[in-house]
């Protein structure tokens, strides 16, 4: 029985798997880092709100908060829109208009940590 050099079909799905992977750790590049402290490292829960950012919002609010299909979020938007933080809390784990609610994904300290990343860093 002859021997198939290569079974595209069973393939696909690997290679487009890895290559999403890929492109994402490069996407990731963009994202603006956390600065450092006086202690010389950066804040922990920032570091976990820029990994959530990364993995839950760059996709729609674009990888350095300027846009996309969601809305801007970089220099300092979110502070003037909200100006009390509990405000924008609220909108991450509830959703507004097309941007879903994250209260089934994220714990309350993910979203604590990615509303402190976009008002501060972004």
């Amino acid at each position: 029985m002859p021997r198939r050099l290569l079974d595209l079909p069973r393939l696909l799905p690997a290679v487009l798997t890895a290559a999403i992977v890929v492109a994402g750790a490069c996407a990731a590049d963009d994202v603006p880092e956390v600065p450092v402290g006086p202690d010389g490292y950066p804040d922990p829960e920032l570091v976990v709100g820029r990994q959530v950012y990364i993995d839950r919002c760059a996709n729609c609010h674009g990888n350095d908060g300027g846009g996309g299909r969601g809305t801007k979020l970089s220099d300092a938007r979110m502070v003037s829109v909200y100006p009390d933080v509990a405000d924008q809390v609220v909108t991450v784990a509830d959703g507004v208009r097309s941007m879903p609610a994250f209260v089934e994904v994220l714990d309350p300290e993910e979203i604590a940590a990615v509303v402190r990343y976009t008002r501060e860093v972004l």
